[in-house]
């Protein structure tokens, strides 16, 4: 994916990040969670997504209520458009009730 494409299809979900970790891209974004199985709830919402569309997440529980998630396409090594898809449709997922008021950046 060009820089050019990244740039333009991260203005689609603002809320996430690009992160360059070694030389692979990756979209990230945290929350910070009301409970510990707040956060696996989270996660088995995202999960459901994720398994319907075949392209899985690498999902993260760190401490007891931030959670983090990094997308990006494995066999490639980088950001395809399938990543941005999925970033968007994650963000539509009704998890407010599962969110502490003070949202992680």
């Amino acid at each position: 994916m060009t820089a050019e494409a990244t740039n333009e299809l991260i203005r689609q979900v603002p809320e996430w990040n690009l992160e360059n970790e070694g030389s692979t891209m990756k979209l990230s974004r945290s929350w910070k969670v009301k409970t510990f199985l707040k956060g696996l709830e989270f996660f088995e919402a995202v999960a459901n997504v994720a398994e319907a569309e075949g392209h899985h997440p690498d999902l993260h529980l760190v401490g007891w209520n931030n959670v983090k998630i990094d997308i990006w396409t494995h066999a490639i090594g980088g950001l395809t458009e399938n990543d941005f898809i999925l970033a968007a449709k994650i963000d539509g997922l009704n998890v407010h009730h599962l969110l502490s008021r003070k949202v992680a950046k």
